[in-house]
């Protein structure tokens, strides 16, 4: 995709000397000498970024002529990235400018490459959010169909759901693995404020302790020795949308005051800069740990713990809420042979009682695997009990037979048939139990459990 600068500048030198580097570049260059010629072009042209500069001949140094043409676009809601250019090396235009809505600004006479960086970064802003909005559009239909309550623990979730939706109030999302949580975050964000803007997800379990900051923050070139380009952090990627952080109880102990402050004074550096940039976006945290167990093992700051849940909402196991289960199970299995370019699908009815006395470790996942894998090895379109299949577990087994082991020990036994089950697959074995890659490896870790 070739994207379209524009150019405005009094200067016909500037302008020259910059058509020529960045049409060299690869990119379409368009000059306007004026801001009123400018916003011509932008009624006739489709413009991904402009280079605007502060100082025009009528005025060449308090930059105002610059900061009315960034209130104009404000007003006129014209949302197309600007870089601001001066020539007087002020910082106060600068940080006026960007104050009234530029997204970067750089001096002139400028570095080539300086230039080339902040026109790549901030092109590669707009295209993530536009990518956004499209999988929002993708998403919209199929996110909310799997969002198919009738249990009253549900429909009371929901209508909570939607009475805070849309407030920029931080949400802690708990439960068990595999409950929809993460669809329940872009529920909330389509129902926000903020849902024409970008709606970013981290998992913060598979974010190493050496680059949290730079994912998070980003990272200027050459702040560390990987660092071979400047990189946008998440909370740049997330600007004016939602920020949703997954698996939240794994942030490292060393790395949560970093974000503490972020929360507290929505502020922040990249990696390798000195420069404080602002973040406004809405947080939405999810995790299926014990926190006040954390607290109270030191593992996680108290003080972090209440910036997170502003509101907390618990998302049931799908074990508590056993009627959802059935039209879920039918949703699943319609999805799986859609995307599998089956015919549609039917269950038959001698499944329900199969599906609606199994006690789902896995929750709301476990039970599309379980449909999709029925989808797949049916020779026939209404799929019968027999094809469906289950673990051992039901919410009807008796406990009163066992034999009464310590929870080390029961633990170390549920491991084993775990991984015995899913054949020694980790990621398989931690789902079906219900907890994160992270934990099943703790946990193998403690009691010595080799694949």
């Amino acid at each position: 995709m070739t994207h379209t600068l524009l150019i405005i500048d009094d200067m016909a030198d500037v302008r020259l000397s910059a058509n020529f580097f960045l049409s060299h570049q690869g990119y379409q260059v368009l000059e306007a000498e004026s801001v009123v010629q400018a916003l011509d072009m932008l009624n006739q042209h489709s413009v991904d970024l402009m280079l605007l500069d502060m100082n025009f001949s009528n005025d060449t140094t308090s930059g105002q002529e610059g900061i009315d043409f960034l209130s104009t676009l404000e007003r006129l809601d014209i949302t197309i990235p600007v870089v601001a250019m001066t020539g007087w090396s002020s910082v106060d235009i600068a940080v006026e400018a960007m104050q009234r809505g530029a997204a970067d600004f750089i001096k002139k006479p400028w570095d080539n490459q300086r230039l080339l960086q902040v026109i790549k970064q901030q092109l590669n802003v707009t295209d993530l959010k536009r990518q956004n909005r499209r999988l929002r559009q993708h998403q919209q239909t199929s996110q909310n169909s799997e969002l198919m309550w009738c249990s009253s623990a549900m429909l009371k979730l929901k209508q909570d759901i939607e009475r805070i939706a849309k407030t920029d109030a931080t949400i802690l999302l708990t439960g068990e693995n595999g409950t929809g949580k993460s669809s329940i975050a872009t529920y909330i964000h389509q129902l926000s404020t903020r849902c024409q803007q970008s709606f970013v997800t981290v998992n913060m379990g598979a974010i190493p302790e050496s680059l949290f900051e730079s994912e998070l923050f980003g990272h200027k070139k050459g702040a560390f020795t990987d660092a071979k380009e400047t990189r946008i952090g998440r909370f740049e990627m997330a600007n004016q949308g939602t920020l949703f952080l997954d698996e939240i109880a794994n942030i490292p102990l060393t790395q949560q005051a970093k974000l503490l402050r972020v929360l507290e004074s929505n502020e922040y550096e990249m990696v390798g800069s000195n420069i404080t940039e602002k973040a406004n976006v809405r947080l939405i945290s999810a995790s299926n740990a014990s926190f006040a167990q954390l607290i109270n093992d030191e593992k996680f700051r108290a003080d972090l713990f209440y910036r997170l849940n502003t509101i907390e909402i618990h998302v049931p196991a799908l074990r508590e809420r056993i009627v959802d289960i059935w039209p879920l199970a039918n949703y699943f299995a319609n999805k799986h042979a859609s995307r599998y370019g089956l015919a549609n699908i039917t269950l038959s009815d001698d499944i329900k009682e199969k599906l609606t006395t199994y006690s789902w470790p896995g929750n709301v996942r476990e039970l599309s695997h379980v449909m999709e894998r029925a989808v797949l090895f049916s020779d026939n379109p209404v799929i019968k009990a027999d094809a469906i299949n289950l673990g051992t577990t039901t919410l009807h087994n008796s406990t009163e037979n066992l034999p009464f082991i310590t929870l080390e020990a029961a633990e170390r036994n549920l491991l084993r048939q775990a991984l015995s089950k899913t054949s020694g697959q980790t990621a398989e074995a931690a789902e079906l139990l219900g907890i994160s890659k992270s934990a099943i490896y703790r946990r193998m870790e403690k009691y010595d459990i080799k694949n």
